[in-house]
């Protein structure tokens, strides 16, 4: 089978989509299956050129709405190479671009061409639509979905989710909404590399503030959807009531936003809460191998690539209800509501665990990787899932 993935970027500061698609290739090519990837990156970023399967890029992309030009004549041009397309992700021009390309593919040729998917993640997510924060962007999106992302979703072969909470709310916010298959593919992510020294010493070299004290780890975008806020909310409360917890790490990208100057200003004075920035390579791995636990008290989480990658790491996870994968990781971790007296609970009931305690939920975060977000199992899941499709068009 060959898979022709479209993706507005393959920039990791993007995360999420484009992660993904690194964590899943490998382990569909060692069963066979061909990938390839249409970016709307610049052909000299400096991103490119790394990864181990074809990415072309074809950008620069235009306008907010990431129009690329280049888009449909390279797919008219390729369409006939592919089993099936992947369009990941939506608003942008490579969902309902890429459908246009094909449904013109078929006029010309007469033929049927490629199996068409579309994979949200997560953007049909209830809370975009209804966050007070997102009133115009909610606004855009309806009137896009119902002058021409609806007819892509509705055009689709199928539409693949990570799970099955994501299938379920991805019913909620637009009507109408019938597209011909749901498949709940999972997701997963390639085994971390084993630990070694120089991931510390990476890490240690990102943060030297730090001091080598023990510390909770939040990795993920900067961002008031993440619940950034109400994390350092509570652990400042906390330590000004005197409670003995760890340090602090906030890392990823985001920092220069309002909402990350926002959070340095309040975290001002305070010498244990630290702002690496984003962690790449060694020192992503050195600071998730190092931490006590790992924290996400997000508003909204389709699936928490960086979630999956602590417990892979044998780190607890403390996460909101809000992380759609919760119910699998609770084993894991802890989880709570996600506002101030949520987050405060998370923290709190975190301290009360004994040193065994905490181990034994390490513990069982590996096993709850291994038992659910393994690559392997995930690309084999997605492989079925489609020779499925196949065989029923």
């Amino acid at each position: 089978m060959r898979i022709l993935r479209v993706i507005s970027s393959m920039d990791p500061v993007h995360g999420g989509p484009c992660q993904g698609i690194r964590n899943i290739v490998p382990a569909l090519a060692a069963l066979g299956v061909h990938n390839e990837v249409l970016s709307f990156d610049a052909p000299d970023a400096a991103f490119l050129g790394q990864d181990p399967f074809p990415v072309h890029a074809i950008g620069p992309a235009r306008t907010p709405y990431a129009y690329c030009p280049a888009l449909r004549p390279w797919l008219l041009q390729n369409l006939g190479r592919f089993d099936v397309v992947i369009a990941h992700g939506l608003w942008l021009h490579n969902n309902a671009g890429t459908w246009g390309a094909l449904k013109q593919y078929r006029r010309q040729t007469g033929q049927p061409g490629p199996r068409f998917c579309v994979m949200p993640h997560g953007m049909l997510d209830p809370y975009f639509q209804r966050a007070p924060e997102r009133r115009w962007k909610a606004l855009r999106n309806t009137l896009a979905w119902t002058l021409f992302e609806g007819a892509a979703i509705h055009g689709a072969d199928a539409i693949l989710f990570t799970c099955a909470q994501e299938l379920l709310l991805a019913r909620e916010p637009f009507s109408p909404y019938h597209p011909k298959r749901e498949l709940d593919v999972g997701y997963g992510i390639q085994a971390p590399p084993a630990r070694h020294e120089g991931m510390a010493a990476a890490f240690a070299a990102r943060c030297p503030t730090l001091g080598g004290k023990p510390y909770l780890l939040f990795l993920s975008r900067v961002h008031e959807k993440k619940g950034t806020d109400l994390l350092l909310r509570a652990w400042l409360a906390l330590r000004r009531e005197g409670a003995d917890l760890p340090a602090l790490v906030i890392a990823g990208p985001g920092l220069d936003s309002e909402h990350g100057r926002a959070l340095q200003a309040m975290a001002a004075g305070q010498p244990d809460v630290h702002f690496p920035g984003m962690l790449r390579g060694d020192e992503k791995w050195g600071a998730l191998y190092g931490c006590e636990a790992f924290v996400l008290p997000s508003h909204q989480e389709n699936f928490g690539i960086s979630v999956v990658e602590a417990m892979a790491c044998g780190r607890p996870v403390l996460i909101s209800h809000q992380v759609n994968i919760w119910r699998e990781c609770e084993a894991g971790g802890l989880v709570e509501a996600d506002d101030e007296a949520g987050v405060l609970r998370l923290l709190t009931r975190w301290l009360a665990l004994s040193p065994t305690e905490r181990a034994a939920r390490g513990a069982a975060a590996h096993a709850v990787y291994r038992h659910n977000f393994e690559a392997d199992e995930a690309a084999r899941r997605l492989l079925a899932a489609l020779k499925t499709m196949q065989a029923e068009a």
